[in-house]
């Protein structure tokens, strides 16, 4: 079935119209590239992306979603093989009871396997566990030519690297072979503290978190002066049965989030402005636990603050939002302070702030995680916006950082040729397995990848 779409990001922003396909197997997904369609063909999971990477003006996109089976697991050796339209939520329901939870989670458990590949996502353990990439022992790539490549880390390595963090312009990743985590429960076993200031959180962030398997911090980046920065750092790392209070021992890996209630409509005015998040964040700054340790928390509370509202982004208004995250080495710390001074001085506001470590990169050509300091800004669309982010992209790019394309919606086509210095030997990969550009997307053609 083909139908035509007004689609956007998960932001909102910088619609456009594409015939969407909903194919229910491979073959149906094959015919689909048959047909060569004229402005080629993007690739679409859940529409988690904030920005245009799974969008194409005038063409077609293929959604994945229906092809969303386990295929196999092997309990023993912690693998296993899914279709790419196989959500982490639905992974997590059926592998937890196994014991087995998945190496890398972003926000939102409301990503495909494909999509996760595609954008090479990273979580809270990084610095431990690396991107998503680390974990994949192999997957199944079906060309724009028609035929089927099985590569991996290992085997056709080229082509692999190039697929993951590729944005979905390599290629349709059909299967998945995934290494899983292995947990005694469901749970996290949670130190929590607050942080006065951006310094004092820096601090403990870089000499703690290697004691953690996960760590994030919340920032206030509506305070100035003092508390310019202030933080509330969680760290953590999964929990062992005999760390859970008696009444959840009988049953440690049970795992059955509800369904989130809904935003229904788009806002006609935002809802999230200076005073609303002024509020908020006095409000969660103060509630949280000066410090509190061993706290357990189910891994839905923890690491999925993304899902407890359904089409969240609607409070934003017509105009949306756009996410900004960006990495700069560890050195080059001062980008971040300088970012949140910004901020504060030009009166935008940041509605969510995260701050995050990263570790070893990997040898993908386009992923974002590098080692250093991430930080992620949700920032609802005003006029101001677009000249400062041009001024955050200077920041990063003069301190040998780079941005995250599968949040991006407005960066220029010289910024990430030169944030990303192995895109040239993508595109000669790219060139190779897709002499005629069929993989295509409203990202690719505006940063002419």
């Amino acid at each position: 079935m083909t139908t035509r779409v007004r689609l956007t990001g998960w932001g909102g922003t910088a619609p456009s119209v594409a015939a969407v396909v909903h194919p229910r197997s491979v073959g149906d997904v094959a015919a689909a590239l048959r047909t060569r369609p004229r402005r080629g063909v993007a690739l679409r999971g859940l529409g988690r992306s904030y920005g245009d990477a799974a969008q194409n003006a005038g063409g077609t996109v293929i959604s994945l979603v229906g092809l969303d089976r386990v295929l196999s697991v092997d309990v023993e050796r912690a693998l296993v093989t899914v279709e790419a339209g196989v959500s982490l939520e639905h992974l997590m329901r059926v592998l937890l009871p196994l014991g087995l939870f998945v190496p890398v989670t972003p926000g939102t458990r409301q990503v495909t396997v494909g999509g996760a590949v595609a954008a090479d996502i990273h979580g809270k353990d990084h610095h431990v566990r690396g991107s998503i990439s680390h974990h994949v022992e192999s997957l199944d790539l079906l060309l724009a030519d028609g035929s089927t490549r099985h590569v991996g880390p290992n085997d056709g390595a080229e082509l692999f690297w190039a697929t993951v963090g590729g944005m979905g312009l390599t290629g349709v990743v059909l299967r998945v072979t995934l290494r899983m985590l292995p947990v005694e429960t469901a749970w996290v076993a949670v130190d929590t503290e607050r942080a006065r200031d951006l310094e004092e959180l820096m601090d403990r962030m870089s000499t703690g978190d290697e004691s953690y398997t996960y760590s994030v911090a919340w920032v206030d980046c509506l305070m100035g002066g003092a508390s310019l920065g202030r933080s509330v750092l969680t760290r953590g790392s999964p929990a062992r049965r005999e760390q859970l209070p008696a009444r959840l021992r009988e049953r440690p890996l049970a795992f059955g989030p509800r369904r989130p209630p809904e935003v229904p409509v788009t806002a006609p005015v935002p809802l999230v402005g200076r005073a609303t998040v002024r509020a908020l964040n006095e409000t969660w700054y103060h509630r949280a636990p000066a410090r509190r340790r061993r706290d357990v928390q189910g891994v839905g509370p923890y690491f999925h603050p993304l899902d407890v509202v359904g089409s969240w982004p609607r409070l934003y208004g017509p105009r949306g939002l756009v996410q900004y995250q960006f990495v700069v080495p560890f050195d080059r710390h001062t980008v971040v302070r300088r970012v949140i001074e910004l901020l504060h001085r030009e009166r935008v506001v940041a509605s969510l702030a995260v701050l995050k470590r990263f570790g070893t990169a990997g040898p993908a050509p386009l992923s974002f995680p590098a080692p250093g300091w991430t930080l992620a800004l949700d920032l609802p669309v005003v006029p101001a916006l677009a000249a400062l982010l041009d001024r955050f992209d200077d920041l990063v790019l003069d301190a040998g950082g780079r941005i995250y394309l599968a949040k991006d919606s407005r960066a220029r086509p010289e910024t990430v040729e030169r944030m990303y210095p192995g895109l040239g030997r993508w595109r000669e990969v790219r060139r190779q397995v897709d002499p005629d550009g069929v993989f295509t997307s409203d990202l690719s053609r505006r940063l002419g990848l």
